[in-house]
């Protein structure tokens, strides 16, 4: 269990008052010319004072985070899309701080928007529960399932956006503080590269699969009318920007922990003291919070998100399985449109699991190669103490993207997906065969049992 940094504990760490008694064995502060006496190299005095005045700044300040928070100003355009699908109706109410409100324009949108969207869904998730009554063919009855399986995430809305809106908020103001901290002990402000491009491209790709994926399938499936497909965008969409949400998390994660690595490694160069690897420390088990974070705030919405990709990916493949056993390798408009599901879920799936694993493994990777790279004869002990608390740190607050404890995100959670769709589909196909056999003329099973015998 990990217990968050606070505000409060963070800012004494990094504090002139805290860090007086240290700074005072190489620096005369009492006197009013401020002289360095125990330096003299410029390069390192210049450092010096770049860090008393930096150590100024609060992170709590809500005008000092809006200033350094340039990961909200790059992906500040996400959350308006969130906000215009009714899924996430958080607002920037202040300076630095990301809030909800059930009283806000952004959830009375919500719900507005939300009523008229739920008329629409009801109204053709109506009509696909009657088509699915006349359904007498166990495989028919399975098509006409995904169709309806496709409407549920919209009545998931107010329970995994609306309903850890708090959380999510107060995550994305974590990265305000956190990218404040950043300047404060790096003397650099945290840039994430391309990233605003980046989600104008995702945004775009986004509604172009959603409205290529719907057409594909109400022309490749037997009765999906086009007019059905206006119940389904908003929901594709919702869940095509759910991927990109977490995708650009999971990188703007990746971007922090690299540009700390190169940061640490740069300033162990010029000057190696307890008083920066101690800075470090705090920095990164702050970025480890972050981490750890993002799956708590989200844990909720990406639950039934991966539960809804397994699901789907099963029935999937089932169903293109059972019509390749029905009708062999004709590849027809209903196999591909049942193939294109798949491979859509699966994508989606991958995406999710992918990014968490590989923004996991920057988080400490660099910082240890930097402190093992120290060569321990040429530091003084309090040095080393520091480094062996930085690496005890580490080892005791591994950077894991997990939801609540449920399942950690990474990698390892795609083979198990994986393995329990096959279980699935084992036993699927069976009673697939089994239904199958039944259909034989006992005469024909008779002569292949002579035949074999």
């Amino acid at each position: 269990m990990t217990y968050p940094i606070k505000e409060h504990e963070f800012d004494e760490a990094l504090s002139h008052s805290l860090l007086r008694g240290d700074m005072g064995k190489i620096f005369n502060l009492t006197e009013k010319s401020k002289n360095f006496s125990g330096l003299s190299d410029p390069i390192l005095i210049e450092r010096a004072k770049e860090r008393i005045a930096r150590s100024q700044l609060n992170s709590q300040d809500g005008d000092t985070a809006e200033e350094h928070d340039q990961f909200y100003r790059d992906h500040k355009l996400l959350l308006v899309l969130f906000r215009a699908l009714a899924v996430m109706p958080i607002l920037r109410s202040s300076p630095g701080r990301v809030t909800f409100s059930w009283k806000s324009s952004a959830s009375i949108y919500a719900f507005t928007f939300y009523v008229f969207a739920t008329v629409l869904v009801c109204a053709v998730g109506y009509e696909r529960f009657s088509i699915l009554g006349k359904t007498e063919k166990f495989d028919e009855y399975i098509y006409g399932i995904i169709f309806i399986i496709f409407l549920v995430p919209h009545f998931w809305i107010p329970f995994v956006g609306w309903g850890v809106a708090n959380t999510v908020a107060a995550y994305k103001t974590m990265w305000g503080s956190f990218q404040v901290r950043y300047f404060r002990v790096t003397g650099r402000s945290l840039q994430f590269p391309f990233l605003k491009t980046l989600i104008i491209i995702l945004f775009i790709g986004c509604v172009i699969c959603a409205v290529v994926f719907l057409i594909s399938l109400s022309m490749l499936l037997d009765g999906f009318s086009y007019w059905h497909t206006s119940a389904y965008y908003h929901i594709v969409i919702m869940l095509n920007m759910n991927a990109a949400l977490w995708y650009c998390n999971c990188l703007g994660t990746r971007v922090a922990s690299t540009s700390l690595s190169a940061s640490f490694r740069e300033d162990v160069g010029i000057e190696c003291t307890a008083i920066l690897i101690s800075q470090y420390r705090f920095l990164w088990l702050n970025l480890s919070e972050l981490v750890q974070a993002l799956g708590n705030a989200y844990a909720r919405t990406y639950s039934t998100y991966c539960l809804f990709m397994l699901f789907n990916i099963t029935i999937g493949i089932y169903a293109a399985m059972s019509q390749i056993i029905d009708h062999g390798f004709n590849f027809s408009f209903k196999e591909i449109g049942l193939i294109i599901l798949s491979l859509y879920c699966a994508t989606l799936l991958f995406v999710f699991c992918d990014s968490s694993h590989k923004a996991t493994l920057q988080v400490a990777q660099g910082v240890q190669d930097t402190l093992l790279s120290i060569n321990l004869l040429t530091i003084d002990q309090p040095t080393q103490k520091e480094i062996d608390l930085f690496i005890q740190a580490i080892e005791m607050n591994p950077a894991t993207v997990s939801l609540k404890g449920y399942a950690a995100v990474n990698r390892e959670l795609l083979t198990a997906c994986l393995r329990t769709i096959s279980i699935y589909l084992i036993v699927l196909l069976q009673f697939k065969l089994s239904l199958v056999a039944q259909q034989i003329p006992p005469q024909l099973l008779e002569k292949a049992q002579s035949t074999i015998a």
